[in-house]
């Protein structure tokens, strides 16, 4: 059965939560969903469910960050958290909510979407690391360097400055380890 992927509403959030907990095993990440929509970086048409037989079984949110540059700052988005029930993990819905999300932040006009990631995992959508394009982002100790990814949609310009600096991760993020 495939998954319907459509924009997450208030009647959802309960259940988006117990989806995130089981996927994380961690109330951190329920914590951070909430704060991301309590915040003015808070996208609704970039936080998706996927719903198989009338159940929330995925949630994906893209959110505001902002990039530090040469000569000031910008607005930019950031993929994250990334959640599927643990019952249907490995199934693809993952990567549905991934392509879906992704395809409407290009079609909003956004020029890239960063996350920290899985470089196996991310490269599948077309992520590649982000220092390729002079995008840096502060890792944990933990994670590899190539972990920070960056998806390049179609109105990114190579040529454009200001879309190459340091990643500042919203107040939202603060104390989400």
């Amino acid at each position: 059965m495939t998954p319907i992927v459509r924009t997450e509403s208030p009647d959802d959030h309960l259940a988006i939560a117990d989806v995130v907990r089981a996927a994380f095993e961690s109330d951190d990440e329920v914590e951070l969903v909430d704060r991301i929509r309590a915040s003015d970086r808070y996208v609704p048409e970039l936080a998706l469910v996927a719903e198989l037989d009338g159940q929330v079984v995925g949630h994906v949110m893209v959110s505001g960050a902002t990039l530090v540059h040469a000569t000031g700052e910008r607005p930019i988005v950031m993929l994250s958290p990334l959640a599927v029930a643990p019952a249907e993990q490995r199934r693809g819905i993952g990567g549905g909510l991934v392509r879906e999300v992704t395809s409407r932040a290009g079609a909003l006009g956004e020029p890239l979407v960063v996350l920290e990631g899985s470089p196996a995992y991310s490269s599948q959508f077309g992520f590649v690391h982000s220092v390729t394009v002079g995008i840096h982002i502060d890792l944990p100790e933990w994670a590899p360097a190539e972990a920070a990814q960056v998806l390049l949609l179609p109105a990114y310009d190579a040529g454009d400055a200001t879309l190459r600096g340091r990643v500042v991760y919203p107040p939202a993020f603060d104390g989400i380890e």
